[in-house]
């Protein structure tokens, strides 16, 4: 499949590169390559990333989006890696929280809504 005019990369921005690791490798089991002392790229989320260091996530309209088979176990982990729910939606056929990371990233994790 062609990646013409798909999303190919999400970059982040963190002050603390090591908490932004720590949760997303404790959280959803992703793994990372260090570029030197303000950059890593991280693989394992369904799509290639990076996160500059050094620097506050601001607030935007973009909002990423995970999926995950079991909510409930998404949401779990999410927690216990430090994150906060912040709001809980409920959709035609599905539904998805969203959170705060420990580096101040605001993302969500949906998924389908059972037949």
């Amino acid at each position: 499949m062609s990646k013409n005019n798909r999303i190919d990369y999400v970059e982040f921005a963190a002050k603390d590169l090591a908490a932004f690791k720590n949760f997303y490798g404790s959280a959803f089991g992703w793994t990372f390559q260090d570029w030197g002392p303000d950059y890593v790229s991280f693989s394992g989320a369904g799509i290639d990333g990076g996160v500059r260091g050094g620097e506050a996530p601001k607030a935007g309209s973009t909002l990423v989006i995970l999926y995950a088979d079991d909510l409930v176990s998404a949401e779990k982990s999410v927690v216990a890696a430090g994150g906060v729910v912040t709001e809980r939606h409920e959709f035609p056929g599905g539904e998805r929280f969203h959170f705060r990371d420990t580096t101040g990233n605001a993302l969500a994790v949906w998924t389908k809504r059972g037949e």
